[in-house]
């Protein structure tokens, strides 16, 4: 490797280890990631492998030749995949601490008065050949900085579900349908934040004041085409009942015919033997939430969930930048070490972004220059 090259590698290394946080590498003796290892002494030495490994998605040939080559290393392909199977935990941990360091906060127009919005979402995994998905990535986005608020990563059979995360008191949660279920939402509840849901109908039933079952359909289609609407309604709580807003807005003739054409390819793709009812079909014509902010607009309501949109994209880039929907590794430990490895890799990511948001790269006689 050319000197000036190893130069420039080497300062990036010291701006990366900058952004760990405190005891990574004390972690990496305490959780094994270093255990048994002869060739790799240092935390330093196995962490700079990782990722040259997990951020340009190499071969296990390809890494080791590049470590021996930048003088990081000088291991076997075999022995790259032992130390890959021993640091899942040490991975894990380090993205938990990363996800707990906050940047200025980005999102403009706050209506909550500085309240943390959380945004929360699943995707899921499938090991090579396997006909089934096999791991589910559970995330949730802050979306004031947009970084990673927390993360957890499970077996496919764990389902979506609030209760996955720790929630406190004045946190607002935003989650699609698959998150809308009453346990879930009475655990946000239960710990003091407040909840805004696509509609479930089926999951989470609510009544209007006489304690009658919450008819919606009659309501939502007194809307116009573009309108929106707010009603209110009870939701059987964990220790209460809970006053709620349904907010409503009616879609446009092309919008609602986008969604019915993606809700029947959804269904086809399921292969279900009947069609879904028309009351399904008629619901993909709205975009239907329920929230226990009752002191905001139904504008301002629909507004917010429009920014779920940011956790969808988040794993977009984690697909198709990242690649971690190419999962390589057959063994349970090191599937889970390599998408670990991978939620690293996005981490330091986005920890660097939010930096780059508050440097100004000008020299400063430029900067005053400017200024003056």
């Amino acid at each position: 490797m050319n000197s000036r090259v190893k130069e420039l590698f080497d300062e990036d290394w010291v701006k990366l280890k900058a952004i760990l946080p405190v005891g990574w590498e004390e972690q990496a003796r305490i959780l094994g990631a270093l255990k048994f290892g002869r060739k790799i002494k240092t935390p330093e030495q196995l962490l700079r492998l990782l990722l040259q490994h997990f951020a340009n998605n190499d071969s296990m040939r390809t890494t080791v030749v590049k470590g021996m080559i930048g003088q990081i290393a000088d291991i076997s392909d075999v022995g790259l995949l032992k130390r890959i199977n021993k640091s899942g935990e040490w991975l894990r941990w380090i993205c938990a601490q990363l996800s707990t360091q906050k940047s200025a906060p980005l999102l403009a127009g706050d209506v909550l008065n500085g309240r943390r919005l959380l945004v929360a979402d699943g995707s899921v995994v499938c090991e090579p050949r396997a006909v089934n998905a096999t791991w589910r990535l559970h995330y949730m986005l802050d979306l004031r900085h947009m970084t990673c608020h927390e993360m957890h990563l499970t077996t496919a059979k764990v389902g979506e579900s609030l209760t996955q995360f720790g929630i406190e008191a004045g946190d607002v949660v935003i989650c699609d349908r698959g998150f809308t279920k009453r346990r879930g939402v009475n655990h946000v509840l239960d710990q003091g934040g407040d909840i805004l849901a696509r509609m479930n109908l089926t999951c989470i039933p609510l009544q209007d004041k006489q304690g009658e079952k919450f008819d919606l359909l009659p309501l939502i289609r007194t809307l116009e085409l573009g309108q929106c609407g707010a009603w209110n309604a009870v939701l059987e709580g964990g220790k209460e009942l809970i006053p709620v807003r349904v907010c409503a807005y009616r879609k446009t003739i092309e919008q609602r015919e986008t969604s019915e054409r993606r809700l029947k390819r959804e269904m086809s793709k399921r292969a279900r033997a009947k069609e879904a009812q028309a009351s399904t079909i008629e619901l993909a014509g709205y975009v239907v939430v329920v929230t226990t902010l009752m002191t905001l607009s139904a504008d301002e309501i629909l507004g917010l969930y429009r920014h779920r949109w940011q956790v969808e994209l988040v794993f977009k880039r984690l697909k198709s930048l990242l690649k971690i929907g190419n999962l390589k590794k057959k063994n349970p430990e090191g599937a889970r070490a390599w998408l670990q490895g991978k939620l690293l890799v996005a981490c330091l990511i986005e920890r660097l972004i939010a930096m780059g948001e508050l440097f100004f790269p000008v020299e400063t006689n430029l900067k005053e220059e400017i200024d003056s």
